[in-house]
Formats: structure tokens, sequence, C-alpha cells
């Protein structure tokens, strides 16, 4: 994948004249102040080197034949921990022959260090067997102060005159120092106090703020706010983040579900490296740089001189992650071509919390770390409950194999209630929340002339599993290996498109030269991991054969060789339709074919005929819970298809309603009924098409933050009452322009369908019956043959 920029080599002009800080985190790339260096853990060789490389030159390193497993930079050096976490080294970038000679700042033969993260000055790294975290170096010859050895950490990381840390056991944050009349001290008190409430899965610190995800994944920012750096976590959770970077005023991230760089506060602009996937993020004072995706080399770009242009970094392919020895567990994902990158010394793990180094010890530990009795006594207790707990897991796996053995599976699919959230294993997916506010939707006392609609009732659901693959292969064609693996050049880091919890998605050509997107499952071994690759196989195989219409996404094919499980899907060309309404290159009329009335309509109508198909059509009928515009995706002739059925349900012949005990969705688009009620038909399908009409008609997201900076709000909240009182006109997308005298009266009949489509109550809602004939009325009425179709067909008219 060549990216979208031009890749300059001279670094002279964008670092000579700015200073930056590099703060924050471990990572496997740092950056320093004033020097201007940037610096790499190199892959692909026996040794883990780290490479350097100031004013667009390779800088020559000691300790080359040293392995480190992550590096962090400060103010004007930067430390790196070695493979094994037992020797902690620094190099000064400052120095006046411009050398990078070492200074070991600790070293054991029994203690591990993890979470190396430097700060303005200094330099704090975690215990890994007791979680207590260590600090050196420090301002004005006095050395940084660290936390109380009470507290038991998981991770730290360091900002400007502070640290912060998340503790073990109960995932808190605490922060520390700032000591002297320093910032720190006030910022440092700033982010605990905001972080008070919340259980964090990960924290990043910038100057003078950090920013985190909670253990649901939703966005959480504190301290100074002066460039706007904090965002708005109900805004951004939707974005659904895998890794943050925080600068001086400014924060970015990187999409989970397509690796993109999105930045807030300060003016910063990732503009300039649109549309590039990136693996990992480090952030300067008023710079980023990142690992792209394609080839693991690192580029920078940004900067108060308002510098435009990426620009590479001389320093060569990089790892994406730390190797680490003994594979990646069951709760992890191996990265792709991890042998290589690690030359067989390793693995890179992704997707889960991976201890780095490993806590094992290498001596058995001196009598004064010897559990005491109360410790030991905690242990028996584990034991116990684990002997148990397993005990009852095996009884439960042989009740499941009797079932399944005797034919049951009518009982147990009765049986089964969706209890589980499942993150979609598309590329096109978005963020699933499980508690995050819903904004006031269709509440404000605004009355629209509601549908007659057909009652179908509501019907009980189950997500569908089934035994055996070979079973469900309903005109799917069968793919080897080889086949695939030919088409997408080995599974290559350039084709890869996207990733999820099945597996990754990448790009690939046939043989016979149809362009196809082919899901990869998880390549792990063990046997849990497997386990769970082999029933989402299953489901989405068995699902997807049977679905057939030209507005949805088609499943072509499947490969099923010994532990691999692929799944081979049409290749939609022209992206998804979140991307053509929302990205910011689609500011001018021209640019998009989308900013035509006509062309808007007609999408609409396409993704409505898709979802009637797997509501009336299908067999049984299928809910697909998350119609948003990014799984409306638009193939080479601009249909749109539906798409991303990893959240999908399909019911029996049971009328009852389903009472499921996890609603799952995502923000704004999300029905409200059933995120309160936790009751779900098919109108909650009907609320989210509601909300992409309304994305149609206005340019807006699904939430935003309005002009004035106020409060994030939903496009339901802030176009309803606009359009009740008759002033559509003064919330159409702007790109589009004023309507024609034939585009006015479809334009309304979208409208008033919309507002009906995200009523509060799902029985206020129409059928999607009625709404593909509203909406074949109002492409008719900007066609010139409104007479064409029965008024009579329409069981509510709108004028």
């Amino acid at each position: 994948m060549t990216p979208p920029f031009t890749l300059s080599l001279s670094l002279f002009a964008v670092f000579s004249i700015t200073a930056v800080h590099g703060l924050g985190s471990a990572a496997t790339v740092a950056v320093t102040y004033g020097t201007a260096t940037v610096c790499g853990i190199v892959a692909g060789e026996l040794h883990h080197r780290i490479q350097c490389s100031r004013d667009g030159r390779r800088v020559p390193l000691t300790l080359p034949n040293s392995s480190f497993d992550a590096i962090s930079g400060g103010r004007n050096f930067f430390c790196g921990l070695r493979s094994g976490g037992r020797s902690l080294h620094c190099w000064d970038t400052a120095a006046a022959d411009g050398s990078l000679c070492p200074k070991r700042v600790f070293h054991s033969d029994v203690v591990q260090l993890a979470d190396v993260a430097v700060g303005d000055s200094q330099v704090c790294a975690r215990e890994v067997q007791s979680g207590v975290v260590r600090c050196w170096r420090g301002n004005k010859r006095v050395e940084f102060s660290s936390p109380s050895q009470s507290l038991r950490f998981r991770s730290v990381t360091c900002g400007r005159g502070f640290s912060c840390g998340i503790l073990r056991e109960s995932g808190r944050v605490v922060c520390w120092g700032g000591g002297g009349g320093d910032e720190g001290a006030y910022i440092s008190g700033e982010i605990q106090r905001k972080f008070e409430n919340f259980s964090m899965s990960s924290l990043v610190a910038g100057v003078s703020h950090a920013c985190g995800l909670t253990l649901h994944g939703a966005l959480v920012c504190g301290g100074n706010n002066r460039s706007g750096q904090l965002g708005n976590s109900v805004l951004l959770s939707s974005l659904d983040f895998s890794a943050l970077a925080l600068g001086e005023g400014f924060t970015c991230g990187i999409r989970r579900r397509n690796g993109i760089v999105v930045c807030w506060g300060g003016g910063f602009d990732s503009d300039v490296v649109k549309g590039v996937s990136f693996e990992s993020l480090v952030a300067g004072l008023d710079y980023v740089c990142g690992l792209m995706t394609g080839n693991l080399s690192v580029v920078c770009w940004g900067g108060k001189g308002g510098f435009d242009v990426a620009n590479e970094i001389p320093l060569g392919e990089i790892l994406p992650a730390p190797c680490v020895e003994g594979g990646c567990g069951s709760s992890c994902s191996t990265y792709p071509d991890s042998d290589a990158l690690c030359h067989g010394s390793g693995s890179i793990c992704y997707d889960c919390q991976t201890e780095v180094p490993l806590a094992v010890p290498l001596f058995p530990p001196p009598s004064s770390q010897v559990p005491s009795s109360h410790e030991a006594r905690n242990l028996k207790e584990f034991l116990v409950f684990l002997v148990v707990g397993s005990v009852g897991a095996f009884a439960g796996l042989c009740t499941i194999v009797y079932f399944l053995w005797f034919g049951a599976k009518r009982v147990l699919v009765r049986r089964e209630v969706s209890n589980s959230s499942v993150k979609p294993t598309s590329s096109e997916s978005d963020a699933y929340v499980d508690i995050i506010p819903m904004p006031n939707v269709g509440s404000n006392g605004t009355t629209f002339r509601t549908f007659s609609s057909k009652s179908h009732g509501s019907r009980r659901l189950r997500r569908h599993r089934s035994g055996s693959s070979s079973k469900h292969v309903d005109r799917t064609e069968s793919f080897s290996l080889r086949e695939l693996a030919t088409a997408t050049d080995n599974f290559s880091l350039y084709n890869k498109i996207g990733a999820g919890s099945f597996g990754s998605v990448y790009k690939g050509i046939l043989g016979d030269g149809r362009e196809v997107a082919i899901k990869r499952g998880d390549t792990s071994t063990v046997k849990k991991k497997f386990q769970e690759k082999e029933i989402a196989f299953d489901s989405e195989l068995a699902m997807l054969s049977r679905l057939h219409h030209k507005h949805l996404v088609r499943l072509i094919g499947f490969c099923e060789e010994n532990d691999e499980r692929l799944l081979v899907y049409e290749y939609m060309s022209n992206g998804s339709l979140y991307d053509h309404l929302h990205d910011k290159n689609n500011t001018e009329k021209s640019s998009s074919i989308l900013n035509s009335w006509k062309m808007r309509i007609k999408v609409a109508l396409g993704a409505a005929r898709g979802i009637e198909y797997i509501h009336n059509y299908a067999v049984p009928p299928i809910i697909h819970r998350d119609i948003k515009s990014s799984n409306i995706l638009l193939d080479s002739n601009w249909n749109a298809r539906v798409s991303d059925f990893g959240l999908s349900l399909i019911w029996p012949e049971s009328e009852q309603e389903l009472m499921s005990t996890k609603a799952v969705g995502t923000v704004g688009y999300i029905d409200p009924e059933y995120y309160v009620l936790n009751v779900l038909t098919t109108k909650s399908d009907v609320y989210g098409l509601g909300v992409v009409m309304l994305e149609l008609l206005t340019g807006k997201r699904a939430v935003f933050k309005t002009e004035d900076g106020s409060s994030p709000i939903g496009v339901v909240e802030h176009t309803g009452p606009k359009i009740a009182s008759g002033a559509l006109w003064s919330v159409l997308d702007y790109r589009v322009g004023q309507p024609e005298v034939n585009e006015v009266e479809s334009l309304e009949i979208m409208a008033y369908t919309a507002m009906h489509c995200v009523n509060m109550e799902g029985k206020e809602r129409p059928e999607m019956t009625d709404i593909v004939a509203n909406l074949e009325r109002a492409l008719a009425f900007i066609e010139g043959s409104p007479t064409s179709i029965s008024l009579a067909s329409f069981s509510a008219p709108l004028e």
C-alpha cells in the first residue's frame, strides 16, 4: 500500500525549528525534546536493537547487539528496557559530541521491570512481580519521587512533572509528583480526580493531561483543557480507539476498526496522513510519529510551523509491539508475520493484556519475599476455586456434548438467550457500548404524523449456532488456503484492511480476477481460542450463506483447512456511506457522487430494501442490531449494501419478545427502547435506519459537537424539532445545495419517514415495508413519475 502522501527523507525542515516533548508510555518508538531524535526497535533481526535517527540521518548507538522490549522518550533523553526486564538504560541525546552513550539506571538479577515511561525529566517503571513503581531522575538535581510501595500498579505513564498509574486490583488511577511549585502537582491532582470513578484498562499522559480507556472501552480524559485536548468522551467513545498519543495541546487516537488516526484539540491536523493505517503512535510537544501498518516504517507530521507534509524516518522496519516468548495465550491474537518480525525469538501479541516481560522469576525469591500466612490462605482459596471451577467447566462441556450427540439441538436453541455482546469481525465495524448515556431523543414534546403500522408481533430471538459448517454451504464456494494466500500475497500487511474479534480482513484478487475481502480467523493454536473461532466461523457461514440480495454484501465462499477458518466476501470498491458523508475531503460539491439528493435517496432506499429482505423474506427472519452508516457499503455502481452481521440474531417460531440481558449497538444509532428496556424487535433496525436517513439529509454524524463547543448532541435531537416545525431546509446538508422544484416533495417524504423511524416507542415506528414504499415514492418524485407509484399501497401517506 502506498501512503497517499509524499514521504520526504529530509527531516531538517521539520525538526530544526520546533521543540518537542516525547511524553507518555512504553512503546517500540520514542521521540525526544530539542534534539529531534526519533528511535525505534528494529524488526526482523536476531537482536531487537534500538536504532535512532536525527535530522534525517541514522545516529550510531552503543549496545548494538542488545535486545530491548520497550523504549520511551523525554525532554532530552530516552530510555530502553532490556529484554527480560532486568536492566534499564537511558541515553542523553543532547551530548555535545552528538554521540548516544547509555547510562544504566537499573539492574537486578531478581527483579523484573515493565512499562518503562519517560516524562519531561523523569523515568518510571513497574516491578512485574510486586506491581511497585520505581522512579528515577528529576529536575534541578532533585530525584523524582516514587509512589508508596504499598500501592500495586498494573501500568504506569509519565507527563511533564507528574506520573500516573493504574492500580492492579481496582483499575483506579493514582497520580504523584510535581513538587517545588511545579504545575505538575496541580495537574496530577486534577487528573486523579477526573478518573476517580472509573476502572481503567489503559492510560497515557501528555504534557499536562491524560487520557485512557475504561474496561468498557469508553474514552476518558482529564487535566488541562486550554486547547480542547480533552475533547468529549461521549462523542469520541464511539470511535473505539486501540491506542492514544498526547502532546501539549492535542490528543490523537488510532481507530480500532481501520487503524486511521483521529486528532482533536489545538488545531492539530491529521488529514496529512488521511487514509493511512497505523499500528502505534507517540507524540511530541506539537507533532506525532506513527508506525504505519503498510510497511512498519515510522512517519512524523505536525508542528507549529504549519507543516503539511509527512516525513518518513529512515529507521527501516520497526516492531509493532514487543516479542513475547512462549506464545500469546488464549486471550490474545498473534500479529501477522510475527515469527519473521521477531526472527523466531517470540511472538507479537495484540488484543490482550500481555505482561512483557513475563512474570517468571529466574531465581527463587529470598526469604523476605515468601508469602505471608494471609497471602498463603488467599492462594489456597484461589486454588480451591480454580479446581471447583475447572470441574464445573468440564461438567458443563460434557453436558453440551451430550445434547449435541443425541440431537437435542432444538431444545438447546430454545433455551438459549442471547446474553453476550459479540463484537463484529468485519473491518467496517465501529464501537460497541454497554453503558453510555443516550441522548434524549424524540422526547421534546413534538409529535409527528404516525404510521398505521402493521403489527407483526415481537418474536424471541436466538444467536444461531451450527454443528458443522459443511451443512451450510448453500451456493458458496470452497477455496483452498493456497488460493487465498496467493490472492492476498500471503496475507501481507499491505493487503490488510481491518481486524476484529474473529481475526484480520484482507483485500485479495482471486485467480479469475475477482476482487474480494477475505476474513481470516485468528491463527492461534490455543484450544479455547480455536473453539471461539470455530463457533464464529460456523455461525457466520450458516447465516450469510442463506442471504442473497442485491442490497446485502454477499458471502462468496469459505476455506476450512486444518486449523484455518476463512470467509470470502464481495469487495465493495466505493467504501462505506459513513466515509462519504463525514470525510473532510468531501466538503466541495463536486467531490463526491453522493452529493446529489437523488443519489442520497437512492442509497437510503437500497439500504431499506436490504433490511426489508432480512426482516420479511429471510428464513428464518434476521434482526441486524447494528444498522449505521459505516455498515452500509457502496459497490462499484454505487448501490447500497448492508454489511457486517456480527451482531445479528435470528428468531424461531416463538412469539415472545426477547429480553436480552445486555443491549449492544453503537452510540447514536441504538434503539432507546432496546437500550433502556432490553426489548429487541425488528423496530430496533428501523430506528437505526432512521438515524442513517437523517445523516443523509443533514450531513451530520449520528452524534456530533455543535459549533459553539457545547456538549455533543444526537442528530435526532438536533434535527427533529426543526423538521417538525417545517424548517427542514435549515438543516439540509449545504454540500448538496438547495433542492430543485422536483426534489422538494421527495426530501419532505424522506424527512418525515426518518422522524417516524426514530419515535421513542417501537410500536409507533413503521415496518420496513412501509419505509421502502415511501422511499420509492420519494425517488419517483425526483425522477418525475410520482404517478407510477400507487398511493393505495402506502399505509400512511404523508401529505
